[in-house]
């Protein structure tokens, strides 16, 4: 009888040490660890109301039937604050320029540039080159019209007049591969799927290399057709005006598109006299033939003629050719802006090869694509949970996680150039397209106005943030948040977004 009262006795002790144990637990700062659905994370420290108030956002019914990924961290020390489904692998959209853009800064560094030359293989007698002219491309997405008029000229200072010889560009600095494995052929003919080549030449310096503006004015007499302007002006495109104007009132309702696989661009739809201008965009096919049709006109516009026998080819520049003219690029430090503020898929694109050509020799896909996840490696990310297809996020079958997203943001702040890569994220609020970027009229109030600084990214299906902001107390967080498999608006995704930035910025630690 006394063993059975002491061996009850004592196991009365352990519940009443276990009890006491359990509220000191509680009481600790909760530590919000990975859930492994979506029960079990809504079940975390119900004491704690950021994630409270984050897991009321994900809980909403707009998110039935999507995947959503979150992170937060304190950017001082990467402690996690909130996780969930932060290890799943989600599509990144454009959120894959962050990767791009830190893989670049590390690799080329903040004070790269591309290069355009234009070489000879022959020599000057008089005012006569006796040889070819070559147009050659390093992957300069910032070459404009007005660029090759200053080439043109020099070669007019240098007392050329004639050229007996052929006009020839040159864009084997990159492979002949144009589009992404897996950009969809139904946006090749647009601005966001504009093809790469290292020869390629922009509209205007927000640089979309490979396009021009077409632009449909509404023709004065408001009779037969909408007028038509593109930009540069060049016949190495054909415009098929199908538009039809109106009486003004009437709706506008104006498409511009380039058919597939040709420089045909096909305008139709209605403009009322009254109507604004419509402008849009537009890739060609090959850009390299776009360049250099455009230089041959520059040329002939400065008074420099060919013999009548002259041809345009496409080969690689003979070493032993001199170089007439060059031009170089702005640095890396300022293409940042228009790559990340404005999402420019084709930098994303532009810098993955160059990084190629610049480690391993080959400016392509596949070896870009091996140079990034071996930068991420170094950032503490472990590259063989990441997925990369493309260098700008247009792919639907590139992978990663939040997790992974914050490491990235967090690994960064350690850099030199990390004041640039931060600079470069669009920014809540901020009217001014150069500094809010694709976040000027998003969170246009406080406290998140001018304080969220994050790289949106956005396909089908697929909405993400990721970047920093200050709490309220004026603790530096790092977010990541990823929707994917989403059937609604995009206003819907961006206000789930606004919503937890939002939460993010009023919190207080």
């Amino acid at each position: 009888m006394k063993t059975k009262v002491f061996i009850i006795g004592a196991f009365l002790i352990l519940l009443i040490t276990v009890a006491a144990f359990i509220p000191s637990f509680l009481s600790e700062e909760p530590l919000l660890l990975e859930a492994a659905d979506e029960e079990s994370t809504m079940a975390l420290a119900e004491n704690d109301t950021l994630t409270e108030k984050i897991n009321a956002v994900l809980e909403k019914e707009e998110l039935d039937g999507a995947v959503a990924g979150v992170t937060v961290k304190h950017a001082a020390n990467s402690k996690i604050l909130y996780s969930y489904n932060g290890e799943t692998r989600l599509h990144p959209a454009s959120n894959m320029k962050l990767l791009t853009a830190a893989a670049a800064l590390e690799t080329l560094g903040a004070d790269y540039q591309f290069h355009t030359e234009v070489l000879t293989d022959g020599k000057q007698v008089d005012t006569v080159l006796q040889g070819n002219l070559y147009l050659k491309g390093k992957g300069d997405p910032t070459l404009l019209k007005s660029d090759l008029d200053r080439f043109a000229k020099e070669l007019k200072a240098q007392g050329i007049r004639l050229i007996k010889g052929n006009i020839i560009g040159d864009d084997t600095w990159y492979d002949n591969v144009r589009l992404s494995q897996d950009l969809n052929w139904s946006d090749e003919p647009f601005y966001t799927g504009a093809q790469v080549s290292a020869l390629t030449l922009s509209p205007d310096q927000d640089y979309d290399a490979g396009t021009l503006i077409v632009e449909v004015i509404p023709d004065k007499k408001a009779e037969g057709k909408a007028q038509v302007r593109i930009n540069p002006e060049t016949d190495y495109v054909t415009i098929s005006n199908q538009t039809k104007m109106v009486p003004a009132g009437e709706a506008k309702q104006i498409t511009i598109e380039r058919e597939h696989g040709s420089n045909r661009i096909i305008l139709t739809g209605t403009m009322p006299a009254d109507g604004t201008i419509s402008r849009s965009y537009v890739s060609v096919w090959e850009p390299a033939g776009y360049a250099l049709s455009l230089f041959h006109t520059a040329l002939k516009e400065h008074g420099i003629k060919f013999t009548g026998d002259m041809e345009k080819e496409f080969k690689a520049t003979p070493q032993d050719a001199h170089v007439l003219a060059t031009k170089e690029s702005i640095p890396l430090s300022e293409l940042l802006l228009p790559f990340m503020k404005l999402s420019n898929n084709g930098h994303g694109e532009m810098l993955t090869k160059e990084m190629g050509k610049v480690v391993h020799g080959e400016g392509s896909w596949d070896k870009g694509l091996e140079v990034i996840p071996d930068v991420m490696e170094t950032f503490d990310m472990n590259p063989d949970t990441i997925l990369l297809r493309d260098g700008s996020g247009m792919s639907h079958k590139t992978l990663i996680s939040t997790n992974n997203l914050t490491q990235l943001l967090f690994a960064a702040q350690d850099k030199s150039w990390f004041n640039l890569f931060k600079q470069s994220l669009p920014v809540a609020g901020e009217a001014d397209r150069y500094l809010g970027g694709t976040l000027r009229n998003r969170m246009t109030e406080a406290p998140v106005k001018g304080n969220v600084k994050a790289k949106t990214g956005l396909i089908t299906g697929v909405s993400a943030l990721s970047g920093y902001v200050t709490a309220a107390n004026g603790e530096e967080l790092i977010f990541s948040i990823l929707i994917n498999n989403y059937l609604g608006s995009t206003e819907e995704m961006h206000a789930i977004e606004n919503e937890i930035a939002t939460i993010l910025a009023e919190h207080e630690f």
